[in-house]
């Protein structure tokens, strides 16, 4: 992008407690009076942050998405059953065996009596019908139908709190989510963010993707506690970067071309630009004094707001085509 422009799209990316990245770069562009936002599209994590961005904006504006997003990330820290939430499969238990339980059982069988974080959270901090009818943008979170693995976008008409259990449903941990005879379970393995509910028209002409995860990775894992992480990595990626090759390569294909319909012309001129970590935001972790959760939290949300700053310095670094080394097949 060669500036930030007056409004943008945002696709943002789930990833457990690595949302709180995310948290960080909403929280620097919101500082920021000359971006505007147009639609969100976001999975799991990030279908939280763009909800608690829309509340508290249509209570208090700029100040009051910063300060809903506050609230929801330290009420996350101080959920005293979000721990498996917050991090997922690399969460610290008594027995190592313990790690490998979804395995063989299904999450009711694991924790029969075990109350969803996310549900008490979102009753408290959400009102999903005034976000239907006074959402400042277009909110579309998506989710994974478990039959098929298809993506499924539940957008602004359909925001509830089923929605977002549906996008933010890890099956290791929770029985997946049934909404009119189907069931879902965490969008991350069919979009991650997912960008098809951003390439209309009617919405700007300019996407910013917030990725948790950094696409550059030149180690390689060894330990089978690497490998595991690394495989859960790619599965919460790749999907993302399949729709992203494709669009960078239809516009591509339109190349120049004047005779073209709105919507080409409305692709082959859209921008595209990354924030993302620069580092496996795991590893920041290792730098918090007796791992506490809001401790962890804190430094990832400082990190997005340090990368929101990189970005808003200098834009056209981040475009995608400027950096497409990244999308190399």
């Amino acid at each position: 992008m060669s500036a930030p422009g007056p409004h943008i799209n945002l696709a943002l990316q789930g990833g457990g407690a690595h949302g709180a990245f995310t948290w960080g770069v909403l929280d620097r562009l919101l500082e920021d009076p000359r971006i505007g936002f147009d639609a969100i599209s976001a999975t799991s994590s990030g279908a939280l942050n763009a909800l608690a961005m829309a509340q508290g904006w249509i209570s208090g504006g700029r100040e009051g998405a910063r300060t809903c997003l506050d609230v929801l990330w330290q009420r996350i820290a101080g959920h005293p059953q979000a721990g498996a939430w917050i991090f997922g499969a690399r969460q610290h238990v008594a027995a190592s065996a313990a790690q490998n339980l979804h395995r063989y059982f299904s999450s009711r069988q694991i924790k029969p009596g075990v109350t969803n974080p996310v549900s008490q959270i979102a009753e408290v901090m959400f009102d999903f019908e005034q976000l239907r009818a006074e959402s400042p943008f277009a909110l579309h979170l998506a989710a994974t139908r478990v039959r098929d693995g298809g993506l499924v976008i539940f957008g602004p008409q359909r925001l509830g709190l089923d929605a977002l259990l549906a996008s933010t449903c890890l099956p290791q941990i929770f029985a997946p989510i049934c909404i009119d005879g189907e069931h879902y379970w965490d969008g991350g393995w069919a979009g991650n963010p997912a960008l098809e509910p951003l390439l209309a028209v009617e919405r700007a002409p300019a996407i910013l993707c917030v990725l948790v995860q950094t696409l550059r990775r030149l180690d390689v894992p060894t330990s089978p506690a690497q490998i595991a992480t690394r495989m859960g990595e790619l599965g919460f990626t790749s999907s993302f970067l399949r729709e992203l090759r494709s669009l960078v390569q239809l516009r591509e294909a339109l190349g120049e071309s004047t005779d073209s319909s709105r919507w080409q012309a409305h692709l082959r001129d859209l921008e595209i630009a990354l924030i993302e970590p620069g580092e496996p935001l795991q590893n920041f972790r290792n730098d918090i004094a007796a791992g506490t959760a809001i401790g962890f939290i804190s430094t990832l949300r400082d990190h997005g707001r340090h990368c929101a700053a990189a970005w808003l310095a200098d834009p056209q670094r981040h475009r995608i085509g400027a950096d497409a080394s990244i999308l190399a097949g």
